[in-house]
């Protein structure tokens, strides 16, 4: 489980095709204090350490996961928002995210608002109805706070930390990112349907 707060910037140093994919990942993390078959966030999508020595480690991404998150996209030097998974008694600064992605989504405008930047972001119709306004959502591994929603575009502020410290502040129009719907959001929309068949 992790919290949806960043907090490192890695790169991807190369990537090996295998039976599944092999990326190498830089990162400041001290990589001695990370155990083998620990899970990190990687913009959002939880991945298992199989490898590491100084200053990297390496992850294994299944065909599936390419096909269903942004990692598809991925090259060497491609920014990542890495977060290791939370302990026990850690801040809960974010909301409570599974770095299992629900889908992708895409910036598809960006402006500057007083100090922060409003991004809007449209999903897929499947993963709008569990955005709510006010409501919270990963993405790309980042625990954000919604404006307002229209259809199946929202939009959300961020303030200059968080452009400085995860890879929304080099972000464009069109980037594509994942999206982890609130745990939340999903156990109400279920209980919804299950009284409304009842």
């Amino acid at each position: 489980m992790f919290t949806g707060i960043v907090t490192d910037i890695g790169r991807v140093r190369s990537i090996e095709q295998r039976g599944d994919t092999r990326l190498i990942i830089e990162t400041v993390y001290d990589t001695a204090t990370i155990d083998m078959g620990a899970s990190i966030s990687h913009s959002g999508a939880c991945l298992t350490v199989v490898d590491k020595g100084p200053g990297w480690f390496a992850v294994e991404a299944s065909a599936e996961t390419l096909a269903c998150t942004t990692l598809g996209d991925w090259r060497e030097g491609t920014p990542i928002n890495l977060e290791r998974a939370m302990k026990v008694g850690d801040e809960l600064g974010g909301h409570i995210v599974s770095g299992h992605v629900d889908g992708v989504g895409q910036i598809v405008a960006r402006q500057a608002e007083g100090d922060s930047v409003r991004f809007t972001f449209e999903v897929p119709m499947d993963i709008a109805r569990y955005i709510a306004e006010k409501g919270s959502v990963a993405l790309n591994g980042v625990s954000l706070t919604v404006n307002e929603v229209e259809g199946n575009r929202f939009g959300v502020n961020l303030i200059q930390h968080t452009l400085n410290n995860t890879t929304f502040g080099a972000s464009d129009l069109g980037t594509r990112v994942n999206v982890e719907i609130d745990m939340l959001a999903r156990y109400v929309a279920r209980l919804t349907e299950t009284r409304g068949l009842s």
